[in-house]
């Protein structure tokens, strides 16, 4: 029996995906537990759409994704410390802080947990900073960084 399957079943495959099961392991297995329904052609034609929908909205959001990238790009945040030893910053910022910056000046979300720093920012200056938004998109930002 041909299954088209609703989630990813361990032993059978991913979810959308056609598989070929054992009538038994269907009946007893498969469909009781909405793992996955049989593939009529109105079922087919159901995960046709539903595939071209997922597809629809990857699209949209990947482009909102290169528009925020370029709206990041043209900013610029400034955040203030205060002066330690050698012209260094009096500790350091992290992303916590730049997020935080950056929704307290231009009311930009950022997720901390995106912004991709090796190590905090200890110096006076500009710095770039890289911002994951998308598995395909990264976008910069730029943090100016003020004695206070």
């Amino acid at each position: 029996m041909k299954v088209i399957l609703l989630q990813d079943v361990k032993s059978l495959g991913k979810k959308g995906q056609i598989v070929n099961v054992s009538d038994g392991y269907a009946r007893n297995f498969v469909l009781p537990k909405k793992l996955g329904v049989e593939a009529t052609e109105k079922n087919k034609n159901d995960l046709k759409l539903q595939q071209q929908h997922e597809d629809k909205l990857a699209a949209e959001k990947l482009q909102e994704a290169k528009d925020l990238a370029a709206k990041l790009e043209a900013l610029q945040i400034v955040v203030t410390m205060r002066k330690g030893e050698g012209d260094r910053v009096f500790g350091s910022i992290s992303s916590k802080e730049i997020a935080e910056a950056a929704k307290k000046q231009h009311g930009l979300e950022l997720d901390k947990k995106k912004i991709q720093m090796d190590d905090p920012i200890r110096a006076f200056g500009m710095h770039e900073v890289a911002i994951k938004l998308h598995p395909q998109v990264t976008g910069r930002l730029y943090v100016l960084v003020k004695e206070a």
